[in-house]
């Protein structure tokens, strides 16, 4: 049975914290959609993520303008959010993966975020 994509659990690409750090400093770097909440994201976010949150992702996908030659990690906090986003950007065409365990594994890697 196919899971819907909205459905918050299951098997999706990943990328670990360290790697993700890794391929943000290479050329092209992936593109970042970070689908917490407004006020999470305020608390601390990757650079150059791009704040949707899942419940509006569905319908601001084709407003972002992602570029797809170019992957896209979706972010959450622990890395549920982000499984019915890459199933959604899947959808769309885009090479997609979450960042595994989310933002807490970044901060757990001692990875730079940007607050405020």
């Amino acid at each position: 049975m196919k899971v819907p994509w909205w459905f918050p659990f299951g098997s999706v690409a990943e990328v670990s914290a360290v790697e993700l750090n890794d391929r943000l400093r290479g050329r092209p770097a992936p593109q970042l959609v970070d689908v917490r909440t407004a006020a999470e994201f305020a608390q601390g976010r990757i650079r150059g993520a791009v704040n949707v949150p899942i419940g509006e992702l569905r319908s601001r996908l084709d407003a972002l303008k992602l570029d797809p030659a170019r992957p896209v990690v979706a972010i959450c906090l622990s890395g549920h959010r982000s499984v019915p986003a890459v199933r959604l950007l899947e959808r769309g065409g885009f090479e997609a993966a979450q960042l595994a365990g989310g933002m807490l594994a970044w901060r757990g890697a001692r990875l730079p975020e940007v607050k405020g």
